[in-house]
Parts: C-alpha cells; sequence; structure tokens
C-alpha cells in the first residue's frame, strides 16, 4: 500500500488546520514536524521515508516545495504529489539542471496568494512537471475556501 505523506509550510507545523485534517480523515496518513532551512528539513525527512518506494506526497507552500524537491531526487519512489500553493520559486533549479519528471502533479494555487507568487509557480511547474494538472483557483495562500472542497479520497487514490 502507498505511503501517504503530508509535508506542512514554512511557519506552520504539524498541529495546523491541514494536518490536522489528514490525521482526522486518512489515520494512516503520515504528518511529522519540520524545522529549519530547507536543507535542515530534508535531512529529516530522508530518513522518514528511507524504506519507502511507493510515495504520495502532499505538501503545502513550503512542505510543496520539500516535496518537488524530493521527488525531483528520488522520482522512482514517488507515486504522486498533491501540492497546495507550492513555493516552487524558491526550488534551486541548478542543483536539478535539465531534470524533468513525468510522476502525475495536481497544484491547487490562489489566484489572490500573496506569499507565493502564482505566475512563478505555473513557471517553473511547467519547467519541471510533465505530468500536472495546475489548478488556479478563487482564493488566497492559505486555501481555506478550496481546502475543504478538494476531493481528497479521490485524489489519494482511496477507495
Amino acid at each position: 500500500m502507498p505511503l501517504k505523506i503530508f509535508l506542512h509550510g514554512l511557519e506552520s507545523n504539524n498541529q495546523g488546520t491541514k494536518a490536522v485534517y489528514f490525521r482526522e480523515h486518512f489515520p494512516n496518513m503520515l504528518t511529522p514536524n519540520f524545522a529549519g532551512s530547507l536543507r535542515h528539513r530534508m535531512e529529516q525527512l530522508k530518513p522518514l521515508l528511507a524504506a519507502e518506494t511507493d510515495l504520495t506526497l502532499v505538501g503545502s507552500s513550503f512542505g510543496g516545495l520539500m516535496a518537488a524537491a524530493f521527488a525531483l531526487t528520488e522520482t522512482a519512489r514517488v507515486r504522486k504529489l498533491v501540492l497546495l500553493a507550492p513555493a516552487l520559486n524558491l526550488l534551486p533549479l541548478t542543483n536539478y539542471p535539465f531534470k524533468t519528471i513525468a510522476t502525475p502533479v495536481v497544484i491547487y494555487h490562489g489566484a489572490q496568494d500573496s506569499v507565493v507568487p502564482l505566475e512563478a509557480t505555473l513557471e517553473i511547474s511547467q519547467k519541471i512537471f510533465n505530468n500536472c494538472t495546475f489548478n488556479k483557483v478563487a482564493d488566497d495562500h492559505f486555501l481555506h475556501d478550496t481546502f475543504p472542497i478538494i476531493d481528497w479520497k479521490r485524489l489519494l487514490d482511496i477507495p
């Protein structure tokens, strides 16, 4: 069975609204806590997933950046990415020259996002994801209106 994990944003934690939602509705989903820089968070993430080969990563904002960075280096282990207003504008693309992935990716990004520029997310996602569904929604960075109406069972491939 694929492992599902939620990666929270930079100023959030595993007690935030999205993490709590996933724990309540999908008790087998991992919702770890991360702190520090991208490098430090990736060092925390890698041991958690070391033995896993069939992963669905859901990332919000900075967690979306983490999910994308992980998928770019561990492509064969990632089944799907679901990214919520991902901070792809912070992705060090020079670390992944000419790298693209065919992993299915679903992105939700608010048209009124004042934290992560929608245009940057769209541009970078087109460069690195070959199989991406990009949803521009009438919402802000936190996706408070969008998050509750997403069909999470379908997105997470849960019967």
